[in-house]
C-alpha cells in the first residue's frame, strides 16, 4: 500500500540545491523528493537516538531508578541461575 504524501515547502541554501542538482544529474537518487525524505529520516532517527542517549545518561544518575534495577536483578538472580543451569 502506498503511503500518503503531503506537499511541503522549504527554503534551502543555493549550495545545497546545486549539490542536489548534481546528485540528480549523476543518477544517484531516484528523485529529489526521495533523497530529501531519506536525509530527513536519517537525521530524525539520529535526533531520536540522541534523546534516548540523554535519557539513559540521566537515568544512570537517578538513585531511585538504580535502586529499582538492583531490586529486579536481586529478585531474578536465583531464577536466572536456574534457567542457565537448564540451558547449559
Amino acid at each position: 500500500m502506498r503511503r500518503k504524501a503531503r506537499k511541503a515547502t522549504f527554503s534551502l541554501g543555493a549550495d545545497v540545491l546545486a549539490t542536489l542538482d548534481e546528485v540528480m544529474a549523476q543518477g544517484m537518487a531516484p528523485s529529489k523528493n526521495a533523497l530529501v525524505e531519506q536525509a530527513l529520516n536519517k537525521e530524525l532517527r539520529e535526533l531520536q537516538r540522541q534523546v534516548r542517549q540523554r535519557r539513559w545518561q540521566e537515568g544512570a544518575k537517578d538513585t531511585l531508578l538504580l535502586k529499582d534495577v538492583e531490586d529486579v536483578e536481586t529478585a531474578f538472580r536465583t531464577l536466572d541461575a536456574e534457567t542457565a543451569r537448564r540451558i547449559g
